[in-house]
């Protein structure tokens, strides 16, 4: 159960991670595409959402799967991911062959959001770069103390 309880978060944290650091990575070889897509919903100023689209995917991704400021990145991400589920995915104002594939991604987003929210709660885990950091500050002090 230790093991679990070690490996679980990590594998938790790259597993949501991954989709968002593909994603990111996805719209900047596509950004000309990317910024259409939001164009084509409406939104203002596309270039501008889709670079910021990009910092808070791959940057938030990043920063999720190592595990450094989880909880700040678990935020980001879970709010962009709430936002774009109602912007992008709005099931309810599709034509009804889109109707099911929108309602799928829109649940999608939310299922990640949750559990966004809970790496914002809980932490990252002991397998991050944010508990090595910790860990090694304190050894310092304890060191410095002697």
């Amino acid at each position: 159960m230790n093991a679990l309880h070690n490996i679980g978060p990590l594998a938790g944290r790259l597993l949501i991670a991954f989709i968002f650091i593909m994603a990111g990575w996805n719209k900047i070889g596509g950004f000309e595409g990317t910024v259409g897509y939001i164009q084509s919903v409406g939104l203002p100023l596309p270039t501008i959402a889709a670079v910021v689209a990009i910092i808070v995917e791959l940057g938030g991704g990043l920063l999720l799967a190592v595990g450094y400021k989880a909880r700040w990145a678990a935020a980001a991400l879970a709010l962009f991911t709430l936002v774009t589920a109602f912007v992008f995915h709005n099931f309810w104002a599709v034509p009804p062959e889109q109707m099911q594939m929108q309602n799928i991604q829109f649940m999608k987003n939310l299922a990640i959001t949750g559990g966004l929210l809970y790496i914002l709660i809980h932490g990252s885990g002991p397998l991050s770069l944010e508990r090595g950091i910790a860990r090694e500050s304190r050894e310092s002090r304890v060191h410095a103390a002697r």
